[in-house]
């Protein structure tokens, strides 16, 4: 298991940012999406987020929607989403859950950080739990020795950022947009000015995402931050596949692009 704090090192020794895709969990299908990670790193990806997909996904643009429902209609469990985890964490790769609150707090916060130490996962994403309510899963986090990573947005206050700040561990993640998620022509101009924000009240890392798609907006988010996070444009890439193997080679072409935009820093 390659821990969060060893990736950012090695970026940093390579002066490059990190890049972390994200994919959920079941989608394509349930192999498929362990393949398709698996692939992601095999091009470039230091970091893989496994999404747990929800019924109610409040900040997911359409594309990752459309990934999510295929997903649930595959019949995607929290245990698939852990036997994804340990399959893509075999790759080397950290690899993170990505996942609203209330499938955690339906599993149970203790059994669910467990369950993913046990799976090789280094840690979680939560976008929907807020600092006043996290206690109890930064208690069953810091039990089971996985990360916790929390958001702050370009609306976020000083106070508010210092206070999201302090819940981390992994790395902050900065949205470099208001909205939902999704590849757009340019990332939000208020991105860079967010990360210098958050390095003022914390030394662990910041990542930006939500709009980045292409090689060249890698390489102007690597510009000034510590990770590029892309999403909605590999899902885009096997949503558009006509076959499996057409995606996995779409996906791994994706992945190469990115991982030498954010050497291009």
């Amino acid at each position: 298991m390659t821990s969060l704090a060893a990736v950012f090192e090695k970026a940093r020794s390579e002066d490059r940012a990190a890049l972390v895709g994200y994919l959920p969990a079941g989608f394509p299908t349930k192999d498929g999406a362990v393949a398709a990670a698996s692939a992601m790193v095999d091009a470039g990806c230091d970091v893989i987020e496994i999404g747990l997909p929800y019924s109610d996904p409040l900040m997911d643009g359409p594309t990752i929607q459309d990934a999510v429902h295929r997903s649930l209609s595959n019949g995607t469990r929290i245990a698939d989403v852990m036997r994804t985890v340990e399959g893509v964490a075999k790759t080397g790769a950290a690899t993170l859950v990505m996942t609203y609150w209330n499938p955690i707090d339906q599993y149970g916060a203790a059994r669910f950080a467990r369950d993913l130490a046990g799976a090789g996962g280094v840690g979680t994403i939560t976008p929907d739990l807020t600092p006043e309510e996290a206690g109890p899963w930064l208690e069953a986090s810091r039990e089971a020795g996985i990360e916790t990573v929390f958001l702050v947005a370009p609306s976020s206050t000083e106070e508010r950022i210092g206070i999201v700040a302090d819940c981390c561990t992994g790395f902050v993640y900065a949205a470099s947009l208001m909205g939902v998620t999704g590849a757009r022509e340019s990332v939000g101009l208020a991105a860079e000015g967010l990360v210098k924000r958050t390095r003022a009240h914390t030394t662990l890392p910041v990542c930006v995402g939500l709009g980045v798609g292409t090689g060249a907006q890698a390489a102007e988010v690597a510009a000034y931050a510590d990770g590029v996070i892309v999403g909605s444009a590999f899902i885009r890439r096997l949503l558009d596949a006509p076959d499996e193997s057409a995606g996995l080679f779409a996906v791994r072409e994706l992945a190469a692009e990115l991982a030498a935009g954010v050497r291009r820093r």
